[in-house]
């Protein structure tokens, strides 16, 4: 059984502070738990009580969901979730608004019409295991602004509402009847029913043919039941004393596939017998209830329009002794944990907060983003500042149309290649200097759209082998040369005016070569050499005792070597030299011995941030990876030995700028998703403030045992730093890695927790500096120290 009260949440919504109403439930302001809305009051009057001020929240016409976000982690499998809804003219126009409500990706059949009821009240069961639970208000054009006023949670016993309901995955339940039968003096709630459902009188349901109401004391046995349905329900019952027929008629009010429960308790000392019938069909036959015993038929019913249900009398006096009705809603599927976690890289890197949040297709598509089912097929985010296409857009596998013009592209098309469904590409109007390597796979594509950007030298051959495209449009860029032949087809436009000198002539203008060479790539291979760092690491850490004794020391190791690292910047000639001894295997080759390894560059088997990778086989057989560099720049060179460097120090800001004056801004974005600091995504700036933000991520995976970026779990958890971080900044240590639970200190755990939450804020001026950083954690190290020696483990 339930300890009395535990779990609930109950929330006045627009209400700035909590009380505890007649039925000892604690009420609190809805301000944590919602980001959007508008708040009031009006006078209201309910039951035979005195006007009061009620407080409501209503929701003006705006971008992104109108959400609440409802916490369910450690509750039980099934949740109540009630809400109510008040209009009461309290904005004095007299036009009562109409909206529908969603719950997790599903939307409500009913829509909720506060000119038929007002106030009007919905309730939900939602058994499907779920952290965050978003309940959102879907405004209905020209229908008014959504309005509410209270909203509860109330956690069930374990495995309730599942019985019966197996033929349904994927459902939640929509109250239509919940009714006390026998019963006539009003509802029946919280503390009779320990898990506050709302049980109403009989009388209000008229059945078709009334019989006598009894109320008995008695005592059951409710084990079987997992329901548990209140003993107080449970004593009254409808009994059929002088006629042979009990029938309840109850108007649905929406067609569809309906769950539903009838109760029998023994209250009687004899054991009465009768057929149970739904809309006419005998659903169970010679149904009987023992003495003292509680049973219970479980129906479902798909495609019905209304309710009838009949009990038959067989033997002695027949009775029911409460009804519980609910329609069945489908939850459509979410999306791809995958595609969620990129989105929400790719709205971090904007530098906006763009309301991307939950799923991106369901209840309704997220601004900027269209969907097809659970399938995010379109992604338009024009007129932002995004300066790169990030490689996260590499996993919207799913699109058929990106746009992303007018959004400060630069540099060369890169990250699309993996995108087979692409069909539409539009990256006009922005600063993009080269092709890349990319498009050549978009073997779906059917309109690229790159005009008005600066891209240079000739038009690739491969752009030709796009069977698909019938709209190709270069229009007011830098381009020369000759286009390709296999562009030069019937169901192909090709727009080229405003270029230097482009045609599908073999003539040459302004004195231009209409083939100009391309220069041979410098090419360097490089032998694989194991390292043994994370393996001595672990080694030193296993037998360091406490869990933040290890952060400290983990957290501190990384910081002196990032700024190691960074204290190294010398020229590229010798940092490379000093690259190449640490391989120690290094040997350099020709362009032609490369060019007959790699058979002409023939098979790519991969592509990193400054060059593809193909495989090549040298003379002796041994098997090679060999990387070509594309930017010729001092800036491209010491990245790209960067990028062949150990991955230790990857964790957003690897790829250093190592000129004398530092001035230059690299144009395209390059590190590890899910360290970045999301300013340099937008500034392309990296400062102190940027290793702050890395540094919390590591900080936030060492106290959660878990990666920046999962590709599992529940959409609300593929993001650490957007997960994590309300959790430690309200103390609620229950994310903390299962490992070390139950060996830290709490103070302890809280300095470190609330420091990294310091360190990932969004805004870098709220981040604190690397020394107060490496103070925090001292003190936390301190008082572990303390806490391990009170408690034996240390001497």
């Amino acid at each position: 059984m339930l300890e009395i009260g535990t779990g609930f949440v109950s929330l006045s919504c627009g209400g700035s502070a909590g009380f505890v109403d007649s039925h000892n439930i604690t009420w609190v302001s809805d301000d944590s738990y919602v980001t959007v809305g508008n708040t009031s009051t009006i006078d209201f009057a309910e039951g035979g009580s005195s006007s009061s001020q009620l407080p409501l929240r209503f929701f003006p016409n705006s971008p992104g969901r109108k959400c609440y976000r409802l916490p369910l982690k450690n509750l039980s499998s099934s949740v109540l979730v009630r809400t109510r809804f008040v209009y009461k003219n309290y904005d004095g126009l007299a036009k009562p608004p109409a909206f529908s409500v969603s719950l997790g990706t599903a939307i409500s059949t009913t829509t909720i019409n506060l000119t038929n009821s007002d106030p009007w009240t919905e309730e939900f069961i939602w058994t499907q295991n779920k952290e965050i639970l978003p309940l959102c208000l879907q405004p209905i054009p020209n229908s008014g602004f959504p309005v509410i006023s209270t909203l509860e949670v109330r956690p069930l016993p374990q495995g309730a509402y599942k019985t019966g309901f197996r033929d349904f995955p994927n459902k939640f339940l929509r109250k239509s009847y919940r009714i006390n039968c026998g019963y006539n003096n009003g509802s029946l709630r919280y503390p009779l029913d320990p898990y506050d459902r709302i049980w109403d009188a009989d009388q209000d349901f008229s059945p078709f043919r009334i019989s006598t109401g009894f109320k008995i004391q008695s005592t059951f046995n409710l084990s079987s039941l997992k329901e548990i349905p209140p003993a107080s329900v449970l004593q009254t019952a409808r009994v059929l004393t002088r006629k042979d027929v009990l029938t309840y008629n109850l108007p649905l009010h929406t067609p569809g596939d309906y769950y539903i429960i009838l109760y029998f308790a023994g209250i009687l000392p004899v054991f009465p017998s009768f057929d149970v019938l739904i809309n006419g069909d005998i659903v169970q036959q010679n149904f009987t209830v023992k003495r003292s015993e509680v049973s219970a038929l479980f129906i479902t019913r798909k495609g019905i329009k209304s309710l009838n249900i009949t009990i038959m009398n067989i033997s002695f006096c027949s009775q029911i002794n409460a009804i519980e009705v609910y329609e069945i809603v489908d939850i459509p599927p979410e999306s791809s944990s995958t595609t969620v976690s990129a989105l929400q890289v790719i709205q971090q890197s904007t530098g906006l907060d763009l309301g991307w949040q939950d799923d991106p297709c369901s209840p309704t598509p997220w601004d900027h983003v269209g969907c097809e089912g659970n399938f995010v097929t379109s992604l338009e985010l024009s007129d932002i500042t995004l300066r790169s296409i990030g490689p996260t857009f590499s996993d919207l596998l799913d699109l058929t149309t990106l746009d992303l013009h007018n959004t400060s592209l630069a540099g060369e098309i890169q990250n699309v290649g993996s995108l087979q469904h692409l069909e539409k590409l539009n990256l006009s109007f922005n600063q993009l200097t080269s092709f890349g390597l990319d498009l050549e796979d978009l073997i779906s594509l059917q309109i690229l759209d790159l005009q008005n950007n600066n891209l240079q030298g000739i038009v690739p051959d491969s752009l030709g082998e796009l069977k698909e495209l019938h709209l190709l449009n270069l229009e007011n860029n830098k381009l020369q040369g000759t286009l390709p032949q296999a562009l030069n087809r019937e169901s192909l436009e090709v727009r080229m005016s405003g270029n230097l000198c482009l045609s599908f002539s073999l003539l040459t203008c302004n004195g231009v070569s209409s083939n100009p060479s391309i220069e041979t790539p410098e090419v360097t291979v490089f032998t694989k050499k194991k390292h043994k760092f994370h393996k001595h690491l672990a080694i030193v850490l296993g037998a360091i005792g406490g869990a933040l004794l290890t952060l400290f020391i983990i957290s501190l190791s990384v910081f002196l070597y990032i700024r190691r690292n960074k204290s190294e910047a010398i020229t590229y000639k010798a940092r490379a030299e000093t690259g190449v001894r640490s391989w120690s295997a290094a040997k350099f080759f020709s362009s032609k011995e490369i060019k007959a390894a790699t058979n002409n560059f023939k098979e790519v088997i991969g592509r990193g941030s400054f060059g593809s990778v193909y495989l090549g086989k040298l003379p002796d057989g041994k098997l090679v990876a060999v990387k070509v560099r594309f930017d010729k720049t001092q800036l491209g060179a010491d990245s790209f030995i960067n990028e062949m460097n150990a991955k230790v120090c990857d964790f957003g800001l690897s790829k250093q700028v190592t000129q004398a004056d530092a001035t230059h801004v690299t144009t395209v974005v390059k590190g590890t998703a899910g360290y970045l600091d999301p300013e340099y995504y937008s500034s392309q700036q990296l400062t102190e403030k940027s290793d702050v933000y890395s540094f919390g991520v590591v900080l936030l995976e060492l106290i959660c045992g878990r990666e920046p970026l999962s590709r599992s779990g529940t959409p609300d958890s593929f993001n650490l730093v957007l997960w994590a971080k309300p959790y430690l900044q309200a103390g609620a240590f229950e994310i903390v890695d299962e490992s070390v639970k139950g060996t830290f200190d709490v103070e302890s755990m809280r300095k470190a927790a609330f420091i990294a939450s310091r360190c990932v804020e969004r805004d870098g001026s709220r981040r604190p500096a690397i020394a107060e950083v490496l103070g925090e954690l001292k003190e936390a190290y301190c008082i572990q120290l303390s806490y391990l020696a009170s408690s034996g483990h240390v001497s």
